[in-house]
């Protein structure tokens, strides 16, 4: 009886597929006139309105033809129901045969990985756990580089070090003057320049 309603299962899954590729994109009436109206979707409501008449040439409108199969309605396209999950208590009361985990984006990550936990002892499919996986990839890559860094930081001072040259003491500094040839004394360009005639006054 369970492997029977399963192939149902599936070929319903398989009709939908086949139904929604057929399924053409439904327009809102004159949105394709008008810049103000949006493409999104508004039953036409009126007497004479071509849409709602079906009239040939203007585009088809919203019916109960393009519906696929009642069985198949709310289901995930890996054949599970899906139930929303906020806490790992919630994980206890799923089947896991009939029913899938899709964690709730308002979850932190300590109660994500409790869920995952849990889903993961009764065997249950989370159908959201592949965001968890990259973003601890993320973060172990961000950790690598943190790490990375700080060991190559005290390398690059002991570099540093080593290229700098210790600066001249004061004493080696006059030594350096003593054996300097003597040149011609250097102005000092704050004294204004007096003219010969204001110095013999």
């Amino acid at each position: 009886m369970v492997e029977r309603r399963s192939s149902l299962m599936r070929k319903a899954l398989q009709t939908r597929k086949r139904v929604k590729h057929k399924k053409p994109e439904f327009a809102r009436s004159e949105s394709w006139r008008y810049t103000k109206l949006k493409k999104s979707w508004r039953r036409p409501r009126g007497l004479d309105h071509k849409m709602r008449r079906k009239i040939k040439g203007w585009p088809p409108t919203v019916s109960t033809g393009y519906k696929g199969p009642k069985i198949a309605s709310g289901l995930h396209p890996s054949g599970y129901r899906e139930v929303l999950v906020h806490n790992a208590q919630e994980v206890v009361a799923i089947d896991p045969k009939t029913q899938a985990a899709r964690i709730a984006h308002t979850v932190g990550r300590k109660k994500r990985t409790q869920i995952i936990a849990e889903a993961r002892k009764k065997k249950i499919v989370v159908l959201n756990a592949k965001e968890i996986k990259e973003e601890t990839a993320e973060t172990e890559a961000k950790a690598k580089k943190l790490e990375e860094k700080t060991v190559e930081e005290p390398k690059q001072a002991e570099k540093k070090k080593a290229k700098s040259k210790p600066k001249p003491s004061a004493s080696k500094k006059e030594e350096l003057e003593q054996a300097s040839p003597p040149g011609k004394p250097k102005r000092n360009r704050k004294t204004s320049k007096t003219p010969e005639g204001a110095e013999q006054q």
